[in-house]
């Protein structure tokens, strides 16, 4: 139990950290967005701040459904997967979950949601 404790602790850091291997610049992944490769990205936040806005393309998973969610199922466990949340600790408890399922490409979207929405940068809305 203890290395479960440590391991989500871990996690939780990166999701705040600014690790270029962690992280993907929110350039970049507009980038991608704008062409036919777009990665999965899950957004992690409530459905009331997901409905309120929200990267474009992206899935609502809520953090708390990612070790039960199948919604990722038809993904290939070596599918790049990015997600994000408001600040980053959601998004490291569901990036606990998805490599607890064999996900290996996960990064978090630097800045998360609040740094996307201060950026100006395109939100859509439910």
């Amino acid at each position: 139990m203890k290395v479960f404790f440590l391991s989500l602790f871990s996690l939780l850091l990166q999701a705040c950290s600014t690790s270029s291997e962690t992280h993907i610049q929110q350039a970049d992944l507009l980038a991608l967005l704008q062409t036919k490769q777009v990665p999965v990205i899950i957004d992690v936040r409530s459905s009331g701040e997901f409905n309120a806005g929200h990267i474009p393309h992206a899935q609502h998973i809520p953090f708390w459904q990612s070790f039960t969610s199948d919604a990722l199922d038809n993904n290939a466990r070596q599918d790049d997967l990015i997600l994000y949340c408001e600040h980053g600790p959601r998004a490291g408890i569901a990036k606990f979950a998805y490599t607890l399922a064999g996900f290996k490409n996960i990064r978090y979207v630097q800045g998360h949601m609040t740094s996307w929405r201060k950026a100006g940068l395109p939100i859509e809305t439910r």
